[in-house]
């Protein structure tokens, strides 16, 4: 073990805050390809965010809304309706986290260098995770906050044009704010596990290997 150590020499152990600092300005780097990755999160949360603010909506209206209203929304029954809504959006949050590995994996390969780079001066493999899921996380973060406020508006503009201002008057703005926060850490955590296999593959990378690299 004495041997091992005196071979690796000093290991630089850096701060959570160096990580965070070099996340972001990876984004900021490579903006126009983290909006294009952040875009698939954005419509499948706002695609989940407008089932969760069109059922609390339409909730609200039964035990609230006039008596043309609440005929209205019991004739359309729902249940199945409700049932294959939300089968799909379990397939579009699949899909967004098959999207993000993918884009992840992509900016791994473009990045051989940098990571190789990185590791030649003496940084754990840990860190290099951090960056991966950092990054990842923060891309999920953002988009999901985006997508929630787009699902949810445009989910509001859909009910007041069907059912009218009534929609607006008894808007469930606590029902609304409890969904928005798991839409976005239900975003986020998934961006997250998007990244797990593209940051290990990244943290296994052998240097000398990375630094010849031609990409």
């Amino acid at each position: 073990m004495t041997d091992q150590k005196e071979k690796i020499g000093k290991q630089v152990i850096l701060p959570l805050s160096k990580a965070v600092e070099i996340s972001v300005k990876s984004i900021k780097t490579r903006l126009g390809r983290s909006m294009i990755t952040a875009s698939g999160i954005v419509l499948a949360i706002a695609f989940l965010m407008s089932i969760f603010v069109s059922g609390s909506i339409n909730k609200a209206l039964l035990e609230k809304g006039s008596v043309e209203v609440r005929v209205q929304l019991q004739n359309l029954g729902g249940e199945e309706e409700q049932g294959k809504q939300i089968w799909l959006v379990v397939l579009s949050l699949m899909v967004c986290v098959v999207g993000i590995a993918n884009a992840m994996l992509m900016s791994v390969t473009e990045r051989y260098k940098e990571i190789g780079t990185m590791k030649c001066l003496g940084a754990l493999d840990i860190f290099i995770i951090k960056l991966f899921l950092l990054e990842s996380g923060f891309m999920g973060l953002f988009g999901s906050i985006a997508g929630a406020l787009l699902g949810g508006l445009l989910m509001t503009i859909v009910s007041s044009i069907n059912y009218g201002l009534e929609v607006i008057t008894k808007f469930p703005i606590v029902s609304f704010l409890y969904y928005f926060v798991i839409a976005v850490i239900l975003g986020t955590v998934l961006a997250v596990i998007g990244a797990i296999y593209p940051a290990y593959t990244a943290a296994r990378m052998v240097p000398a290997d990375a630094m010849r690299s031609e990409i």
